[in-house]
């Protein structure tokens, strides 16, 4: 049923006729269809984060229903086809940054937020599962590629994508030892990426936008996600300890520029990097 689906939105019939705010409406209906659909992943593993009670389940803690969880879903979309083998590798590497970001930032040292639940499958006082918030973002790219027929133009060359991408990651963690060099590797992507442009198909014709705000919209949400999150008492960050308040705004650049790292991963899927234009000068 999925599949067939996906059929109808990889193959829209050309619609020639639809004009004006006939073809916006048309377009933008269809844009929101693949987006829902491209967070597949997203929707259910979340779905579960707010379904599955602090209590748990049949006596097992909710960290553990959680990952439960994900690895169903993980390996149902590989079972599907919805996600390759090297897709899963893919996921599974953002799997492992995430984790090791996390395991770094909950740490007695940093203390930047806290998962205060027991679980069976905490590590390092992390659980499992909070990699597969990491995943999430990858499986969505991964997915959007493929039924927004999405081709890249004027992408930097791969090398200097892929420094930029290491830089963010590592300030991550150097950031609390040596300053916060965000907004200079932010500038930094600004101009590696001024050029990029995304063409996608959200119905039958393709539309182009700068890759930048894509990266930055995608950011927006996540942030907007991360609230939800704390406010479910997934996590917490120190302020939010005796009572919830919003994520402040700031994660949202660190969420868009760990954007950028995710879709460099992605970017050098066989498969993806076959459609990515980077001009020879």
């Amino acid at each position: 049923m999925l599949a067939t689906f996906d059929h109808h939105l990889l193959n829209a019939a050309a619609r020639p006729g639809l004009r004006g705010a006939a073809r916006f409406v048309a377009e933008f209906w269809y844009f929101g269809i693949k987006e829902a659909r491209a967070c597949l992943f997203v929707a259910l593993f979340f779905g579960a984060v707010f379904l599955v009670p602090r209590t748990g389940l049949l006596g097992l803690p909710r960290y553990d229903v959680l990952l439960v969880a994900a690895l169903g879903i993980q390996a149902w979309m590989v079972w599907a086809k919805l996600e390759t083998w090297d897709e899963l590798k893919a996921v599974s590497l953002f799997h492992v940054v995430g984790f090791a970001l996390e395991v770094f930032k909950t740490s007695g040292a940093i203390q930047s937020w806290s998962y205060p639940d027991f679980g069976y499958t905490k590590l390092l006082g992390v659980p499992l599962f909070s990699g597969f918030m990491y995943a999430a973002v990858g499986s969505y790219i991964i997915q959007a590629w493929r039924l927004f027929d999405l081709r890249i133009r004027h992408h930097p060359p791969h090398w200097m994508a892929a420094l930029i991408a290491i830089l963010i990651y590592a300030n991550f963690f150097t950031h609390h030892y040596i300053g916060d060099y965000r907004w200079y590797l932010a500038a930094c992507a600004l101009g590696l990426y001024a050029r990029t442009t995304v063409v996608f198909r959200p119905l039958d014709r393709d539309r182009s936008m700068p890759l930048l705000l894509a990266f930055v919209l995608i950011g927006l949400f996540i942030w907007l996600a991360e609230n939800i999150s704390t406010f479910w008492g997934i996590w917490r960050y120190p302020n939010q300890l005796g009572a919830w308040s919003a994520v402040h705004v700031s994660k949202w650049s660190s969420w868009s520029l760990l954007v950028i790292m995710t879709f460099t991963i992605v970017a050098n899927l066989k498969h993806i990097k076959a459609r990515i234009h980077v001009p020879e000068k």
